[in-house]
C-alpha cells in the first residue's frame, strides 16, 4: 500500500502551513461552518469520536472541550506533536489519545466509536480506490447508526481562488487550474504556494463515494458559501453582525445543487447502517 499521503503533501504540511490556517482569511468561515454542521448531527457527549487526519488538533481540542472522548490520528508525526502540545495547553479537557496513523488502516476495533471525522484524508488520497478504503475503514469502526463527517475540496476551488486573487495571469497557475477542471487531479510542480497534491471532488463524486462505501447519505453541503471570495473578508468578519450575515448566506445556499461548486469545501454527512 502507498504512503498515507503523497510525499510532496507531507513536505508541504511539515512547513507548518496548517497551524493557523483556520484562524485567518476564509479559514475562519470554514471553521465556524464545519463546527456548526458537526453539532447538528453529533450526539451529546461524552461519546468516543475519532478525528482522522486531525492535523494540529483544532477540531479535536474543540470537541474535547465540549466533553467528547476524542482520539486524533494523523499521517504526519509533526501534526500529532502539534496536537499533543495544543492538548497540553488544555489540561482540564485534553484529547484522550493521539497517534500517527493511516486513514485506510485504523487501529480501532470494529463498531467502537460514535463518530468519525474525515476532514482531510479525502483531499490527499488521490485515487478513488484509496478514498473508498478510508471511507470503508470509517464505516468499520463506527457503531451502527454512527456518524461520518467527510470533507472534500471542491472541483472549482482553484479556479475561483485564481479569479478572486488575480492568479490566473500566471501561466503556470492557469495550467494547474486547467488540469483541476479536467480531472480533479491538482498537482503543483512550480515551487510556488499553489497548494499540493490533491483530488478536487465534484459534489456527485463525493456523494457516490460515500454511498459506495456503505453509508446512508444524510446530507451533502457546501461549507463556506459566497463570503470566502470577498476581498475585504477580514474587516467584514471582525464585525459580529456582518460575520453572522456571512454565515447566514452560507446556510441559505448550503444545499442548493446549482451552487455546490461555489465554496472551496464540501461536507458529506453519512450514517453507518443501523
Amino acid at each position: 500500500m502507498s504512503e498515507p499521503i503523497p510525499r510532496e503533501a507531507q513536505d508541504y504540511y511539515s512547513q507548518g502551513i496548517e497551524t493557523g490556517r483556520l484562524f485567518r482569511g476564509h479559514g475562519r468561515i470554514e471553521l465556524a461552518r464545519t463546527q456548526e454542521i458537526i453539532l447538528r448531527h453529533l450526539a451529546p457527549p461524552p461519546g468516543p469520536v475519532l478525528d482522522v487526519g486531525g492535523g494540529p488538533g483544532v477540531y479535536a481540542c474543540w470537541l474535547a472541550g465540549l466533553g467528547y472522548r476524542v482520539t486524533l490520528v494523523d499521517a504526519l508525526p509533526f501534526h500529532v506533536e502539534q496536537a499533543r502540545e495544543a492538548s497540553a495547553r488544555r489540561p482540564d479537557s485534553p484529547i484522550a489519545a493521539l497517534r500517527v496513523g493511516d486513514a485506510r488502516r485504523l487501529d480501532e476495533a470494529s463498531a467502537s466509536v460514535e463518530a468519525v471525522l474525515l476532514l482531510g484524508p479525502l483531499y490527499h488520497l488521490t485515487e478513488r480506490a484509496e478514498r473508498l478504503a478510508a471511507l470503508r475503514e470509517a464505516r468499520r469502526v463506527l457503531r451502527p447508526g454512527g456518524l461520518l463527517v467527510a470533507a472534500a475540496v471542491g472541483r472549482y476551488a482553484s479556479l475561483l481562488s485564481g479569479v478572486a486573487e488575480g492568479m490566473l495571469s500566471d501561466p503556470e497557475f492557469a495550467a494547474i487550474v486547467a488540469r483541476d477542471l479536467r480531472d480533479g487531479q491538482h498537482r503543483n510542480p512550480t515551487g510556488k504556494d499553489y497548494f499540493t497534491t490533491t483530488f478536487f471532488h465534484r459534489p456527485d463524486e463525493l456523494e457516490a463515494e460515500v454511498r459506495e462505501a456503505g453509508f446512508d447519505l444524510v446530507d451533502l453541503l457546501g461549507v463556506e458559501g459566497p463570503g470566502w471570495l470577498l476581498p475585504d473578508l477580514e474587516q467584514r468578519w471582525a464585525d459580529p453582525d456582518e460575520r453572522e450575515r456571512l454565515l447566514q448566506a452560507a446556510r441559505a445556499i448550503e444545499r442548493e445543487p446549482s451552487l455546490l461548486g461555489l465554496p472551496p469545501h464540501l461536507i458529506a454527512i453519512g450514517r453507518a447502517p443501523a
